[in-house]
């Protein structure tokens, strides 16, 4: 069995890369250890999000809620979503006539790999390859996860009993998210983390707006802090506790720990195809996604940030038509990045402190959900938007918002942004009354009266 592309791993950008080599007329094949769609649809974004929605809709009206539901409630759509998700992805890949092989692919020679699956072992050659394994979760210290006490965010679909308190160690995207769904269902969140802010990539301010939202809904926030071990402790209710390194031991019913994730590359034998894997499992890659080994190609979370599924899956793309000799153009700069947590964080192009670091002159427009009519119908008087502009020439260098559906209203700003549009585009264009998409004609009118002062 030879291949012209052979993805390990049907995540976002295994399944796209090998959708595009079937495009370009040529013949792929997926090999999969797990459930088609990989940890994206598995136990990562597809769960966590659908999670999210259930979480909503409990407390839609209530606030926090007046009766706790079940971790059966909250979990029954996510499993009806990802059975969906997984036999919408097998389908794609079989109507453009990828083949799929289940088992644990690892490499023998560069060209081959052998395939343990259900059915025995195969050896399979191709041309190409692309990795595509995506991540698993960094083990806790001192505790081994057990689904009950110790979590971490792939156990969360198998969630048996929702906790009255929950520490969660990590303060990245991941932990974030958990942490702000579980506060909002009343559960008391503790959220530890090394550093001394979160989600350090995002603008400050926004952080700032997020972490007073956690504090209004009891979310206790430990900066600075690292965990030295975690004990389980016995008894009719089980708890654990977090030995923190400055000597704090914080207990709780449960533990999330998000403490970063690796790549998953140990059973892939590299060193039998000419690679070797960095100390978290990640693969270095050229600009277009091509490894050391020149017919070897990876993409997706396993090479690192931004460890996204979108941008994973045009990774893939962009690497299947590199391979396979087809031109394409890299990949856009300004890619959106969203925070899916209770509220919504998204953004595009640049924070402030980084056009400060790079000494480039700009300006600030703001609007406020409360001061927009859809903010209003809504209910969230807590929505923030922002926009930069350049202080010269007018154009839009950064979108960054807070609130509902922030994650949908970007994409106006990264249109533009990636359009070269700026101030004038938003004062000149009319946008439907009453909606969200509003906060832009306001924030430009905002910075477009800073700018003429």
């Amino acid at each position: 069995m030879r291949y012209d592309l052979l993805c390990i791993g049907s995540g976002p950008a295994g399944q796209r890369g090998a959708v595009q080599a079937a495009k370009l007329g040529r013949r792929a094949i997926v090999i999969e250890r797990g459930a088609v769609g990989g940890v994206c649809t598995g136990t990562g974004t597809i769960p966590s999000k659908t999670f999210r929605e259930a979480v909503r809709t409990f407390v839609a009206g209530q606030g926090t809620p007046r009766t706790r539901p079940s971790a059966t409630d909250l979990l029954a759509r996510v499993g009806q979503v990802v059975d969906r998700e997984e036999s919408v992805i097998s389908n794609q890949l079989a109507r453009n006539g990828v083949d799929i092989v289940q088992g644990k692919a690892s490499f023998i020679d560069p060209h081959t790999v052998v395939v343990q699956g259900a059915n025995g072992t195969q050896q399979i050659e191709a041309e190409h390859f692309l990795i595509a394994t995506g991540t698993t979760p960094a083990p806790p210290p001192g505790a081994a996860t057990d689904g009950e006490t110790v979590l971490t965010s792939d156990d969360i679909g198998g969630m048996k009993r929702l906790p009255m308190s929950l520490t969660v160690v990590g303060a990245g995207v991941i932990g974030v998210e958990y942490a702000s769904m579980f506060a909002a269902l009343g559960v008391n969140v503790t959220l530890i983390d090394r550093r001394d802010r979160p989600l350090e990539f995002l603008d400050h301010e926004i952080v700032d707006e997020l972490l007073h939202q956690l504090r209004k809904m009891n979310v206790l926030y430990r900066p600075n802090e690292g965990v030295e071990r975690i004990e389980k402790i016995d008894g009719v209710t089980p708890k654990v506790a977090v030995m923190t390194e400055s000597g704090k031991r914080i207990v709780s019913d449960m533990v999330l720990f998000a403490v970063g994730r690796l790549g998953a590359t140990s059973d892939l034998a590299l060193d039998k195809a000419g690679l070797t894997a960095d100390d978290r499992g990640r693969l270095v890659v050229d600009p277009m996604f091509r490894t050391s080994v020149a017919h070897i190609y990876a993409a997706g979370d396993v090479i690192g940030y931004p460890s996204l599924a979108a941008t994973s899956s045009e990774q893939g793309r962009l690497a299947a038509c590199h391979a396979l000799g087809a031109s394409a153009r890299p990949m856009a700069p300004h890619f959106p990045i969203g925070i899916y947590a209770i509220p919504e964080v998204s953004m595009v192009g640049a924070p402030e402190h980084e056009l400060t670091k790079q000494k480039v002159p700009y300006e600030i427009g703001v609007a406020r959900y409360r001061e927009i009519a859809r903010g209003q119908i809504l209910g969230d008087d807590s929505g923030y938007f922002k926009m930069l502009f350049h202080r010269a020439d007018r154009r839009l260098l950064g979108v960054h918002i807070m609130g509902t559906n922030a994650t949908e209203l970007l994409h106006i700003g990264q249109a533009v942004l990636g359009l070269g549009g700026g101030l004038d585009y938003f004062l000149e264009t009319v946008f439907n009354y009453p909606t969200l998409a509003e906060c832009y004609k306001v924030a430009a009118l905002n910075a477009a009266n800073k700018l003429a002062t």
